[in-house]
């Protein structure tokens, strides 16, 4: 399945900040077909470093989407029956508009000119999105990680608009732990000397600050368990000790390895506008609890968190499971044995399809037994 990344543009966006945003653009892409009654759509939401290509194969670069285990014809979420969507977030730098984005004011890149966004602008972003395509109602919205809670926020945001949600290793609100890790990926970001206040578009990125940023990143999306068994104690290409600080440890290269990978296709203003909006996420804000923030929603919810995700612990999964079951909603919950940390999400793949495949045709199904009613 080769796809192409598509682009709309829209006249303005009404941004939390109080800032009215114009215009923006909104990379996306689609895999399936819409049915005759529009009631097969899904959306899917990627995480913080995704973008649109959630899917097959893509035709700008040959690169496999980055959920391509879990969207495809027979998989979880089946491109047989359903219509996906994937767009890429406010704020990223992979088509949709963000700091590196030409400001129409200026003729320049916006840089850290650009406004402070929040999950829920990402969120009403994907809705001018899906208005656009023409769907009034989505059968439903999952994501793991950053797009389980834009999932949350969907069915708080619009409630009528969504059948169901499915966040994944994900949670309500950061906790202080999980902002700490992300302001040390800012800082590094901040104190590389070529980041220059964001103004580094017409000379070299801040690589060495990024790089840092994503190697602490990516710690904390393993486990102990996946670091001992990948890398162990391992040495790298010698036997013995250099007594050196050169990467000598196998776990050390690697990290340097996804670090110059990562500046190759991030922007570092990116990193720091979308860790931000993470940060600043609470789904209770202005509704006093997070019960009271369940408290329109209609959608069916199933909440799947893993063992090992210390980044995302089953704590702040079940919080989610006990506001809704403190409103009544139909919430089903699984946390699934894995080994592999955070990044479980990605990678347990035979026990997620199961969990979804059904949940996606018992939601289709009683979607259907009421259009007939």
């Amino acid at each position: 399945m080769v796809v192409e990344t598509q682009l709309v543009t829209f006249p303005s966006l009404a941004l939390d900040c109080g800032v009215t945003l114009a215009p923006v653009d909104c990379a996306y892409e689609t895999y399936g077909t819409l049915n005759e009654a529009r009631s097969n759509a899904i959306l899917v939401c990627h995480a913080f470093s995704g973008d649109a290509h959630a899917a097959g194969i893509s035709k700008e670069d040959g690169r496999p989407g980055w959920w391509s285990d879990m969207v495809g014809p027979g998989l979880a979420f089946d491109t047989d029956k359903y219509f996906v969507v994937c767009a890429n977030v406010l704020g990223g730098c992979r088509g949709t508009t963000g700091p590196g984005s030409t400001n129409p004011a200026t003729k320049a890149p916006f840089g850290m000119g650009f406004p402070v966004v929040t999950i829920g602008d990402m969120v009403r972003l994907q809705k001018l999105l899906i208005d656009h395509l023409g769907i009034a109602r989505l059968l439903c919205v999952s994501g793991g990680s950053m797009g389980g809670m834009q999932t949350l926020a969907w069915a708080v945001l619009f409630p009528e608009a969504v059948a169901s949600v499915i966040p994944i290793a994900s949670t309500s609100r950061h906790s202080a732990q999980q902002i700490a890790f992300n302001e040390v990926g800012r800082q590094s970001i901040m104190s590389d000397p070529d980041w220059r206040e964001g103004n580094y578009y017409s000379g070299p990125p801040p690589k060495r600050g990024l790089a840092v940023a994503r190697m602490v990143g990516h710690i904390t999306y393993m486990s102990d368990d996946s670091m001992k068994e990948k890398f162990g104690r391992r040495l790298r290409q010698r036997a013995e000790l250099g007594y050196d600080f050169s990467a000598e440890f196998e776990v050390e290269s690697y990290l340097r390895y996804r670090g110059s990978q990562f500046v190759d296709r991030f922007d570092a203003n990116s990193y720091l506008y979308i860790t931000k909006a993470m940060d600043y996420f609470d789904l209770a804000s202005g509704h006093g609890s997070l019960g009271a923030a369940f408290e329109k929603t209609r959608a069916r919810f199933l909440v799947i968190s893993f063992t090992s995700d210390w980044l995302y612990p089953t704590y702040q999964s079940l919080e989610i499971v006990s506001a809704l079951r403190g409103r009544n909603r139909d919430v089903a919950y699984c946390e699934l044995p894995s080994t592999y940390g955070h990044d479980a999400f990605l990678l347990e793949v035979e026990e997620q399809t199961e969990l979804v495949r059904g949940f996606l045709a018992s939601t289709f199904r009683n979607i259907g037994r009421a259009a007939s009613l």
